[in-house]
């Protein structure tokens, strides 16, 4: 067989039926190098059937967040992957191979910029025929940046915004006794009903798709699912009464639940929402339609099921601010539920905070965020092995120790075994180091890749989000994340994504990941401690520059000095 044939058998096997598949394990190279097998793994991860949503259609989460634009471009990407040398880098633009280039050996091994438009043409419409023509895709956050992990990649950041909540309103990250409300079990709202579980809540989420609500109860997401909507309320109120942890999920639309459980004065300690609504033609069901008739509305009229979306979001909204008058603690989960029902003229959408403002901007003026690993070789061992190191490494982070102890216990691996845990500055390149040295002593099998959200500290512009009611009035301004992205290529990762539009849609938001590789070599212990100080220092600064105190402070224990002092007032 000759080179060619069997390079095209290579990725046939590896990307040619788009349902079944799975990314290698093991330790026997496909590539040519670990620096260029662990993108080639992670994208394959992000279309096994355990972590996308529709690998068939290559979309990995949120509606149509994708890892590749087409069949054709993903099997060019794959290809290009194998043969890719140390010394090039591979550029992708909106999901689609373009270019091999020789760089260097410090150099990323792939660039990816997805969803890029120019501002006055950054809309869904313009983005849609575009797409259209096959010229573009949604790349989301981690979808086209080949770093998502399943649902447990929003998990621990769900958990910490519940347990902040219940720190800033009821004084205990302790919610027993405390009840939530809810809707979307999706690709990241599946996140919600366990990380209120492991806070102690009993919560209710409500689901359109009787699809998801099976897979997050085979999943061990979700601890039930309740016939009616009399059923559920009865499960959560004897679980809160017993201040038992439980998650309830019930079939039905959250235009209609939500607005109703108002109606009748159901009190609910927090309210938030994690439905698709940033993409309200492919992730918001309109109300009276099932899930297949959605999708021939979807097709057959998308100006009208717009139309409707956003009449239901709407519908959805008013129910939520019934809440805020209620006295519940109401929250945006960043999705932009609150801009589009802004868009159908609900005018107090806004009255209610996004869940950034409103409890995790303490946490990204220290540089802290998600940070996650995965292990190529494809053992849980492996995993096993970096959560007791970073238990004895961290001894004095008592949520760290906590959600350690707990997610073994309670988080099923989708795809390659990975973590996640919100790790601030110093600790993030401590942590890098670490399970290096795990890699190069063999306590830890096969190579693992670092990476996070690209919800971090210094890595969004997202005005409805992460960047919302910033001290200094800099919310939309998006130098940041271009920032983040130059640093981390200087700094040595082994790729780097600029995206346009992930979380809460195309107009909405500019935002940067990166992804290092641990293979437990001298080389690779240099680019770790650059790339895993830089990424979360520029956080710390970026909010110092907005003048936080809280960053001020860590800027100054950590040594970070900015040429100039904050701008905010002048």
């Amino acid at each position: 067989m000759s080179a060619t044939a069997s390079l095209d058998a290579t990725v046939e096997s590896l990307c040619g039926d788009l349902s079944s598949i799975r990314a290698p394990r093991g330790t026997a190279l496909n590539a040519r190098s670990w620096s260029t097998e662990a993108p080639l793994r992670m994208l394959l991860n992000n279309l096994d059937r355990e972590v996308a949503e529709h690998p068939e259609e290559l979309i990995v989460y949120g509606g149509s967040g994708k890892a590749a634009r087409n069949p054709q471009a993903l099997r060019a990407i794959v290809r290009s992957l194998l043969t890719l040398a140390d010394d090039e880098t591979l550029l992708v633009q909106s999901g689609k191979p373009v270019g091999v280039f020789r760089t260097h050996a410090g150099a990323p091994r792939v660039l990816i910029a997805n969803s890029l438009l120019v501002p006055r043409w950054a809309t869904w419409d313009e983005f849609r025929r575009l797409e259209a023509l096959g010229l573009t895709m949604f790349g989301q956050m981690t979808a086209g940046s080949w770093i998502y992990i399943g649902t447990q990649g929003i998990l621990q950041g769900t958990y910490q915004t519940f347990a902040s909540a219940g720190e800033k309103h009821f004084g205990s990250p302790d919610l027993a006794g405390r009840t939530i409300l809810t809707a979307g079990l999706g690709g990241m709202g599946g996140a919600q009903p366990l990380a209120a579980t492991l806070a102690g809540a009993a919560i209710l989420c409500v689901e359109v798709d009787p699809a998801r609500i099976r897979r997050r109860l085979e999943t061990r997401y979700l601890d039930e699912a309740a016939d009616s909507l009399d059923d559920a309320l009865a499960r959560v109120r004897d679980a809160a009464r017993e201040r038992r942890a439980l998650s309830v999920g019930v079939l039905g639309n959250a235009a209609e639940v939500v607005p109703e459980l108002a109606r009748r004065g159901e009190p609910f300690d927090l309210v938030t929402d994690q439905t698709a609504a940033h993409d309200p033609l492919n992730g918001y069901v309109p109300v009276g339609q099932t899930v297949d008739e959605a999708a021939a509305l979807r097709a057959s009229d998308p100006d009208e099921y717009v139309a409707q979306a956003r009449d239901s979001i709407a519908r959805h909204v008013e129910g939520m601010l019934e809440y805020v008058r209620s006295g519940s603690y109401v929250f945006d989960y960043g999705n932009n539920l609150r801009g589009e029902a802004a868009e159908a003229g609900v005018e107090e959408a806004f009255t209610y905070p996004g869940f950034v403002p409103a409890y995790i901007r303490p946490l990204f003026c220290e540089g802290i965020g998600p940070f996650r690993w995965a292990a190529l070789s494809g053992e849980a061992d492996d995993i096993a092995a970096i959560d007791r190191t970073l238990l004895e490494l961290f001894p004095d982070d008592q949520a760290l120790q906590r959600w350690l102890k707990l997610a073994p216990k309670r988080v099923a691996f989708q795809g390659l075994p990975a973590r996640i845990c919100w790790l601030g500055y110093g600790a993030r390149a401590r942590a890098g180091l670490a399970i290096n040295e795990l890699v190069r002593s063999g306590e830890v099998r096969a190579p693992v890749v670092i990476g996070r959200d690209h919800l971090d500290s210094g890595s969004v512009a997202s005005p409805f989000r992460e960047t919302e009611a910033m001290r200094d009035g800099s919310d939309a301004i998006a130098d940041w994340p271009i920032l983040n992205a130059l640093l981390n290529v200087a700094a040595g990762a082994t790729w780097v994504s600029v995206h346009h539009g992930g979380g809460v849609g195309i107009g909405n938001s500019i935002h940067a990941g990166m992804v290092v590789l641990a293979d437990g070599s001298a080389e690779a212990a240099e680019r770790l401690e650059r790339v895993l100080t830089t990424d979360p220092g520029i956080g710390v600064l970026r909010h110092v520059d907005a003048g936080y105190e809280e960053a001020l402070a860590a800027a100054e224990r950590h040594g970070l000095e900015p040429p100039m002092p904050p701008t905010a007032g002048e």
